[in-house]
């Protein structure tokens, strides 16, 4: 008897013990470095009020309990080639979790608007999508890749411009699908939005400055695609 009830002390003892025992601190998120990759409409995004800077408040209050780490590495005038010359410098270098890739108005603008250059050719604007999503996925990066948005704010202006950039945002679209890549698409978001309010077909003053850069609306607009793309694969 006297062995049967030291048997039972012991074990509520023990029961005891592992109630009491702590619960294990959670593992915490692993650091986010996430860098924006594109033109002169992601070198204006890092300002106050850029779409860059808004994504990063977003995220950064979304996720309080993880260090998220946001780069701008957008420069003015640069196509699917200039982006290629500099990965290494202002991509890989920073060794990224994410990189998203705005890129592809001047590779066809500058077919139309400029001179002293020229746009890139669709195929080798394709093969330098397919070359730089494959050295950063290879670096261990996820990859979102965003869709040309707009050459004038009238979706449906017949422009060889606008049609030009419609067949690149294509391109773009099967280079995601085909490379495993998160979408971003911005060129159906700007012209779902643009067919809704943009009645007298105006070429800028939407979401735009000029046809292209950003206005106010239209940065806070671009934000929220780009946080919506990146908060599942943060």
């Amino acid at each position: 008897m006297l062995r049967l009830l030291l048997i039972l002390a012991l074990t509520m003892l023990l029961i005891g013990c592992v109630q009491n025992e702590p619960a294990p601190e959670p593992t915490p998120a692993e650091p986010a470095r996430i860098v924006f990759f594109g033109d002169s409409i992601t070198e204006a995004g890092v300002q106050p009020g850029g779409y860059v800077t808004l994504a990063d408040s977003t995220l950064q209050a979304a996720n309080p309990d993880r260090r998220i780490e946001v780069i701008g590495a957008g420069i003015n005038g640069h196509k699917v080639p200039d982006l290629q010359a500099r990965l290494e410098r202002d991509v890989l270098s920073h060794d990224p979790t994410h990189v998203v890739i705005y890129i592809g108005i001047n590779d066809v603008w500058h077919f139309h608007k400029f001179e002293g250059v020229t746009g890139t050719e669709a195929d080798v604007f394709e093969a330098g999508l397919r070359d730089l999503i494959g050295q950063m996925q290879a670096a261990g990066a996820e990859v979102a890749l965003c869709t040309p948005s707009v050459i004038g704010e009238d979706p449906d202006d017949g422009s060889i411009e606008n049609a030009d950039l419609g067949r690149y945002a294509d391109i773009s679209r099967r280079v995601a699908s085909e490379t495993g890549s998160a979408l971003c698409d911005l060129r159906d978001a700007f012209e779902t939005h643009l067919r809704a309010n943009n009645a007298d077909k105006a070429y800028e003053g939407i979401l735009t400055t000029d046809g292209v850069h950003l206005n106010s609306v239209g940065n806070q607009f671009v934000a929220n695609q780009m946080v919506q793309v990146l908060t599942p694969l943060l």
